[in-house]
């Protein structure tokens, strides 16, 4: 099994207590430390406004935290999950994605999906397309970003994008193109984009749902003529990590201390979730190898991590580095 971490920004509150001014280092240090472990790769999300409510709280632009760590790391491969396709128009992304991916010696990949942060859409004047709409939004930018990286120019008369000889140059070191990572589990539309585009895809992770979409993107790579085993299968997870189940319920407990003066009766929610007992990433060291290894049967092959406490706490993200990449990897 493949592993990647997120590192925080500030979308989830993560980096609460840390003066702004002070946040890049905290990023750049943690970047610098997986770049120096075991990780294959390091992430950060594309949103605009924290979640699970907006708020005044910092959250950092991914693709300038992109080019930022494309200069400042030197193995680790650089990704967002995802970027939303309807937020930047896609030749100027492709442009953009090849620039970073110079500057970081063919280490970019393209997380890419629909968009459902309705808050931030129209905050930001991105108006909020029906799902249907993103999602022809998604197919038609993914096609585009394709012809520019694999040709150096694009050119599509699309419903909702039009581009006529857009020159993509340089184009990316990596060859074909940057890779794509297909993000979320839509049945009918974004699992076939996947089958065609991707890859990498990136869907819920807990085995039944795991299961379930693997098997409907295998229908559509079958109906393509596709190799299903040419898609690398990923997901993401919220880790809370300890020695003991106590351990794991202070560091739980902590989490909640600091989360509940900017979130309120918001907390519930996302601590609720990582007391259930059925999150993946969230046990002791012997329950979350065990839950990922018996994903790995299910052909999950990349697991990325978020640390809630990376900022403030490397206990957790040393003790699975230390056992459970280990065990797996």
């Amino acid at each position: 099994m493949r592993f990647g971490t997120f590192v925080p920004q500030g979308w989830r509150y993560d980096l609460v207590g840390i003066e702004p001014a002070g946040q890049w280092g905290t990023m750049l240090s943690l970047a610098q430390r997986a770049d120096a472990g075991p990780w294959e790769s390091l992430w950060v999300y594309d949103h605009f406004h924290t979640t699970p409510v907006p708020s005044e709280e910092a959250t950092h632009e991914a693709w300038t935290l992109m080019a930022a760590f494309a200069a400042s790391t030197s193995r680790i491969r650089l990704g967002q999950m995802c970027t939303c396709m309807g937020y930047r128009n896609p030749a100027y992304l492709a442009k953009v994605a090849a620039t970073v991916d110079h500057v970081s010696g063919g280490r970019v990949e393209m997380g890419i999906g629909g968009g459902w942060y309705e808050h931030e859409w129209r905050a930001y004047g991105y108006g909020f397309p029906k799902i249907g709409d993103r999602l022809r939004m998604l197919r038609e930018g993914v096609e585009i970003m394709k012809q520019g990286w694999e040709t150096g120019e694009a050119t599509l008369d699309g419903r909702f994008f039009q581009v006529d000889g857009a020159i993509v140059q340089p184009r990316p070191i990596q060859r074909p193109g940057i890779p794509f990572w297909i993000s979320g589990g839509g049945e009918k539309v974004t699992l076939k984009i996947a089958a065609q585009y991707g890859q990498y895809t990136n869907f819920a992770g807990d085995p039944e749902t795991f299961a379930h979409k693997s098997a409907v993107l295998r229908e559509h790579t079958d109906a393509i003529g596709r190799d299903f085993s040419e898609i690398v299968r990923s997901a993401n997870y919220n880790t809370v990590i300890g020695e003991t189940e106590a351990e794991v319920a202070e560091r739980i407990d902590a989490i909640e201390a600091r989360l509940r003066p900017f979130l309120g009766d918001a907390t519930d929610g996302v601590i609720g979730d990582y007391r259930s007992g059925r999150a993946v990433g969230v046990g002791t060291v012997e329950q979350v190898t065990e839950r990922l290894a018996a994903l790995g049967e299910q052909g999950l092959a990349y697991a990325i991590h978020y640390f809630p406490e990376a900022a403030y706490d490397l206990s957790g993200v040393e003790l699975f580095e230390q056992k459970v990449i280990p065990a797996l990897g």
